[in-house]
């Protein structure tokens, strides 16, 4: 009978909190055909709707820390607004004149259809991005690299190796606040001003590569230690398995996909 553990050091998932139960790669198949096809509409009923179903998913299935709260009421919001009329004054005039004025200013003059092309594309990378939201909020760097090698058959020599880099970040982290405290300790702080603040950087980069250094050996030795790389399989001590209800998210999202690109059938606009 195979058993289902999980890692000691991954955040504690809600069980309240659909999103956190599902394997990482199912987050991943299920918004893809509608990342894809965003790229290829020119509208903006259809971003807004896959808009609204992102939104809609994650609030409903991850839990909302005050970082994905700022990202998704202010951060999203901030970035349609500020890429739309960006978008919308590099926009071709020639193409758009035939449209009512909007603004002038001099001799330039932004037009009604300038604004629908800017935010028809700032619209579709925000939706783009919402989709990506419902994997990135909910999944574990270690669990996306233990799902592609357990139903992905990705080589572990290639996975495991990604998720031993994944582990030093947090570690040159860790190592960068001690240093920075020692040398506050030892009083090489080096006096205010931005010349002293790139000098106390400076003087980080060679302890901080001595510790990276020295990381790198230890995990170079375990991995050495354990036979990494001398047999084809290795046992997995920690399952990320993919259920039926995996196989369920996927099927109703590509039917909710389906759905909004029947229902507004963007490239009828050509």
């Amino acid at each position: 009978m195979t058993t289902t553990a999980f890692d000691p050091y991954a955040p504690a998932a809600p069980s309240s909190r659909f999103l956190h139960a599902l394997n990482p790669l199912s987050k991943i198949a299920g918004p893809a055909p509608a990342m894809i096809a965003l790229v290829f509409v020119r509208d903006l009923a259809t971003p807004v709707a896959f808009l609204v179903l992102a939104y809609l998913i994650v609030l409903a299935g991850a839990r909302l820390t005050r970082r994905l709260g700022a990202l998704l009421f202010l951060a999203v919001p901030a970035g349609i607004v500020l890429v739309g009329c960006g978008f919308s004054i590099w926009v071709d005039a020639a193409r758009v004149d035939a449209t009512a004025e909007v603004l002038g200013i001099g001799n330039w003059v932004l037009y009604a259809g300038a604004l629908e092309i800017g935010f028809a594309t700032s619209l579709r990378l925000a939706a783009i991005l919402s989709l990506a939201l419902i994997g990135g909020v909910t999944t574990t760097g270690p669990d996306l690299v233990r799902a592609s090698v357990q139903q992905l058959r990705v080589p572990y020599r290639i996975g495991y190796t990604a998720l031993a880099a994944y582990r030093f970040v947090p570690r040159f982290g860790h190592e960068l606040e001690v240093i920075r405290a020692a040398h506050r300790v030892r009083g090489h702080h080096g006096g205010p001003g931005p010349f002293s603040r790139l000098a106390r950087a400076w003087g980080y980069v060679v302890p901080l590569l001595a510790g990276a250094i020295r990381h790198a050996e230890r995990v170079a030795l375990a991995m050495d230690a354990r036979a990494f790389g001398a047999h084809a399989t290795r046992t997995e001590r920690y399952l990320v398995p993919f259920r039926g209800r995996d196989v369920v998210f996927i099927v109703l999202f590509w039917a909710a996909s389906a759905a909004v690109l029947w229902y507004w059938f963007p490239w009828q606009l050509g």
